[in-house]
């Protein structure tokens, strides 16, 4: 019997905990918070306007680079997620959740950064309504991107055949 026959060995819920806890500090509570505080500057203070004319344009700047990162993001999902994780048989559940949530963590990071184009635009410009999209749209490509219970299944599989083959983590 190969190892590869026999998924129910490892736990993924276990191997995706700290990747998902990561994630959504880093692309939901802290860009929330965020923006709560843009939205209390909004209502009570004066934001002026440092962009002039080149506020529309400036905005579809910062869509263009949010669109480049999310697909970088995403293409960076599937390189990252094709690498040896694992040490040996026996420590693979470790090994996958110390392997997802390296692979992930940079991955978060750049989806993290599309919502500071948000705060940014916010700063020069004082519009709130583009800074809540540029936000959202970052929290719509972290629920594209995040590791899910069927992805972390097909890659334990991938790592077991991996593993069997001989390629692993070094």
């Amino acid at each position: 019997m190969s190892l590869l026959d026999d998924d129910n060995t490892i736990d993924v819920y276990q191997v995706l905990a700290k990747t998902l806890y990561y994630g959504m500090f880093i692309n939901v509570l802290l860009p929330m918070a965020l923006l709560m505080m843009c939205y209390y500057i909004d209502q009570n203070y004066y934001v002026q306007d440092k962009s002039g004319d080149m506020a529309n344009s400036l905005f579809i700047v910062f869509g263009l680079l949010a669109l480049i990162q999310a697909g970088i993001a995403l293409w960076q999902r599937g390189k990252n997620f094709h690498v040896p994780m694992v040490r040996g048989f026996d420590t693979i559940q470790h090994d996958l959740a110390v392997g997802v949530l390296k692979a992930s963590r940079p991955i978060f990071v750049m989806i993290a950064a599309i919502s500071v184009y948000g705060y940014l635009y916010f700063y020069l410009t004082g519009r709130f309504k583009e800074t809540v999209f540029l936000v959202l749209f970052s929290f719509l490509v972290f629920q594209v991107i995040r590791p899910r219970h069927a992805a972390v299944k097909k890659l334990v599989r991938h790592q077991k055949m991996l593993a069997e083959k001989g390629e692993l983590l070094r």
